[in-house]
């Protein structure tokens, strides 16, 4: 069978070499030149893949043209700047464009539109700050009217909850006799004590 990625060949090829094989049968044992030979014996680590200049493409002569409108939309008015839609849209009327398909046009804007808020210093778009938590930390909890019927008696309204607590994979509803927000999370803190931790932080689920 044959080495399943790069570093296995090379080891292969080093092992062989070890074990007195020659260069020759080595290239037609494992399919390879003399180069791979000795790349393997001078590194057990395959080197670093060279990258690829940049494929040319249509939308190049107009990537400036783009550049100077999205430059333009940072101190435009909000309802005045340009659509992806209007830039194609532009780029064929204003500057003869064919041949440019909108999805090109869409992806390099995307691309590009982040970037030079970045350079003129206006920060990033969109934020995402992500949240963490130690397990345990935080509960969740939504709670909402129940209509409960038992046999035998009438149907009887009460409030339920539904508990969330971080890095716990179960959860599950919980009947409540206070209908209040502040009720649901103070009795769930209360249950929750009963049984192994208790959340630093209880907050109503959106």
């Amino acid at each position: 069978m044959p080495p399943a990625s790069k570093v296995e060949l090379y080891a292969a090829i080093r092992r062989d070499v070890r074990a007195g094989m020659s260069a020759r049968a080595i290239e037609r044992k494992h399919g390879v030149g003399r180069r791979t030979i000795v790349k393997a014996m001078s590194s057990a680590w395959p080197g670093p893949r060279k990258e690829l200049p940049p494929r040319p493409s249509k939308l190049d002569p107009f990537k400036p043209v783009i550049d100077e409108i999205l430059k333009a939309d940072l101190d435009a008015p909000r309802k005045q700047r340009h659509t992806v839609t209007r830039i194609w849209h532009r780029l064929m009327d204003e500057h003869q464009m064919a041949h440019v398909s909108y999805p090109v046009v869409r992806a390099y804007v995307a691309e590009r539109k982040p970037q030079i808020r970045a350079k003129a210093g206006r920060g990033p778009a969109e934020v995402f700050v992500p949240q963490s938590h130690r397990p345990g930390d935080e509960a969740e909890v939504d709670f909402g009217e129940v209509v409960i019927r038992l046999e035998l008696s009438r149907s009887r309204a009460r409030s339920a909850r539904q508990c969330k607590v971080g890095f716990r994979q179960r959860q599950g509803p919980h009947g409540a006799v206070k209908a209040d927000a502040d009720g649901c999370i103070e009795e769930h803190l209360l249950q929750r004590a009963r049984q192994v931790a208790v959340p630093e932080q209880a907050r109503r689920g959106r």
